[in-house]
């Protein structure tokens, strides 16, 4: 499942690629019964228009992915093999394509973005509708719900509290950006420790340890009415 990546170890695992609402053009999924549901769905806008948080390590932001453009510098990521451990996406550039285009061709609900820090790429992330997620048939979802997944792509940036710095920076876009999300969710391996301290260190509580269909994780939660205080 996408699971949140370890933003210290550079490394997360997947989850499901979203509860599809609609199909390609051409190809309608949507019932009756189901409009009213897509008419409250608002699924994601674009992080490109999120802007940058100011971090200890500069300024960060969200670009969504262009498969053209950033493919290969995303594949490479995958190839670590501290990042292939939990994403298991190791492989040739196709392996990495096909992972990408199911959210890309998807319903709006996962977004894939790189994270530029002074304008430069160094991680992966993908932003997520938790509450449309496969994700939600293992805990109390709550509309809105915001989840996170994310690698850090350069070895030289993990173990430095970098991860951190990050995992706050997003979960406060995602609430400026938002305003019906009271809650963002992540899922890491119980095994990545590091990803679990990085992110129990921005404001982040282990809720509970679920068993998805690929991993036990810890069930990671950051809540709105919480955010100025942990």
């Amino acid at each position: 499942m996408p699971s949140t990546g370890t933003p210290t170890t550079g490394a997360t695992t997947r989850h499901g690629t979203g509860r599809a609402l609609v199909g390609r053009i051409g190809e309608p999924r949507v019932s009756v019964e189901m409009l009213p549901l897509l008419a409250e769905a608002d699924l994601l806008d674009s992080p490109a228009t999120w802007g940058g948080a100011p971090t200890s390590a500069g300024v960060f932001r969200l670009e969504p992915v262009r498969p053209a453009r950033h493919l290969d510098l995303i594949a490479h990521w995958m190839n670590d093999p501290a990042v292939a451990a939990y994403w298991e996406l190791a492989g040739p550039t196709a392996v990495t394509a096909a992972h990408l285009r199911t959210r890309l061709d998807g319903d709006g609900s996962s977004i894939p973005c790189l994270g530029l820090l002074d304008g430069t790429p160094m991680s992966y992330w993908e932003i997520y509708r938790a509450d449309l997620d496969p994700l939600s048939r293992y805990y109390p979802a709550r509309p809105h719900d915001t989840g996170i997944h994310l690698l850090i792509g350069d070895g030289a940036n993990r173990g430095k509290g970098l991860g951190t710095a990050l995992l706050r920076a997003v979960a406060d876009l995602i609430f400026d950006n938002r305003p019906r999300c009271t809650r963002v969710l992540a899922e890491p391996d119980i095994r990545n420790t590091p990803s679990v301290s990085a992110f129990l260190g921005s404001g982040f509580r282990c809720s509970t340890e679920v068993d998805l269909p690929d991993k036990r994780a810890a069930l990671m939660i950051r809540e709105r009415a919480l955010r100025n205080l942990l």
